[in-house]
């Protein structure tokens, strides 16, 4: 164990105690003094605790066990959706927490990390130079899109995109032909311009649908990104618009610790949550945000290293997953607070409070490391076929 330990990459480790306290004292600055949310910093460290254990567990555990057994990981996660489907509890429009007494458990989260095993083991069973358009792309879409409808049905839109980043990601890796990439994405893009010159076109009509369905909640999300000058800045464009000016205030250098005149007087909502890069960029300005985002880009850049050093086809697989996981992330967070996305639940990764959030995360940088411990093999050294080997021909 400590020859494995001595192998661990402390430069992302180092990240990830900058990014720790980064996160702790933005939430000491939000939250102290407050009557609800006083204390969620010693939470988050708590949080960063266990997640700290998950991520050196995970690092020490050889990932290809989890290869071994990507099936059972795949259909436990289903199971856990299809019962916070219905039993799970509601927070700001969203059933999805399973309530377990001492804590919460958002399934959503966890299956992100499911998801990347899932269609890892998946891709490395085939075995293939080139994913075939009907026979791999088609179904591994179909299998993914089955947690996708699970997870828009409780409306969590964020975590639902996730999926369809994540399986992009993964599709591209496993080498999808480049025709059918490119068709897929004009495709894609196409939809998505299609309807958002809908949406535009037909508002009215799609609102008064919306609200006679009790869908309401989808146009707070959609309106201050497509029509931020028609949104109701005392309601659906409230959160948006101060979060741009908490952001915008900020200049250079930032109004300085706790002095945040947006996020502090609570004219953005949920700064020790999903807008917590609004409390950042305020506070310590332009140069903090660099900061930030430079910590986010060494940790990616560390985690491509480590798959472009594995030995074994799983390995790259699984990095480029997590890579596609945070890089949707960080980008749809900060995205949505200056008008590039749509206002969703997504978390920022390691700075936003949120258990199941960072446990994942941290879970899923010690996937990346085992990686790094133990793909340093070579297949036919691997004491365990996860793959399938065809007969050499008589």
């Amino acid at each position: 164990m400590l020859q494995k330990l001595k192998k661990i990459d402390f430069v992302i480790v180092t990240v990830i105690v900058l990014l720790m306290v980064i996160s702790i004292t933005s939430l000491y600055s939000v939250t102290s003094g407050t009557e609800k949310w006083d204390g969620y910093h010693i939470k988050m460290i708590m949080f960063y605790i266990v997640g700290f254990v998950a991520f050196f567990g995970m690092s020490l555990l050889d990932y290809r066990v989890l290869m071994k057994y990507g099936l059972y990981i795949f259909l436990g996660g289903l199971a856990l959706l299809v019962f916070v489907m219905f039993f799970g509890a509601e927070l700001n429009g969203s059933k999805g927490w399973i309530n377990l007494g001492f804590a919460s458990l958002q399934p959503a989260e966890l299956f992100k990390l499911v998801l990347i095993i899932f269609l890892t083991y998946i891709l490395v069973r085939k075995n293939k130079p080139q994913l075939s358009f009907f026979r791999d792309v088609i179904p591994i879409a179909l299998l993914a899109f089955i947690p996708f409808a699970l997870v828009m049905a409780i409306n969590d839109l964020g975590n639902a995109l996730s999926y369809i980043v994540i399986l992009v990601g993964l599709l591209w890796i496993g080498n999808v032909k480049l025709s059918h990439a490119l068709i897929g994405l004009a495709l894609l893009a196409g939809s998505a311009l299609g309807g958002i010159q809908a949406y535009i076109h037909y508002h009215d009509e799609i609102s008064a649908f919306m609200k006679e369905g009790s869908r309401a909640h989808w146009l707070d999300r959609i309106d201050p990104w497509l029509m931020p000058e028609e949104a109701d800045k005392s309601g659906a464009g409230y959160h948006t618009y101060n979060a741009k000016l908490a952001i915008a205030s900020g200049g250079m250098t930032g109004e300085g610790f706790m002095q945040g005149t947006s996020v502090q007087s609570g004219r953005v909502p949920y700064t020790y949550s999903d807008s917590i890069f609004a409390q950042i960029a305020e506070e310590y300005g332009f140069i903090g945000s660099s900061v930030l985002l430079l910590l986010y880009f060494i940790l990616i850049h560390r985690m491509i290293l480590i798959s472009l050093e594995s030995r074994e086809r799983a390995g790259p697989f699984l990095i480029v997953g997590i890579v596609s996981m945070f890089l949707y992330q960080i980008f749809e967070n900060i995205g949505m607070f200056i008008g590039l996305m749509p206002l969703t639940g997504i978390t920022l990764p390691f700075i936003s409070y949120g258990g199941t959030s960072l446990v994942i995360s941290m879970a899923s940088l010690g996937v990346a490391m085992s990686v790094k411990l133990h793909g340093q093999d070579l297949e036919e050294d691997i004491p365990v076929p996860l793959t399938y080997r065809p007969e050499p021909a008589k």
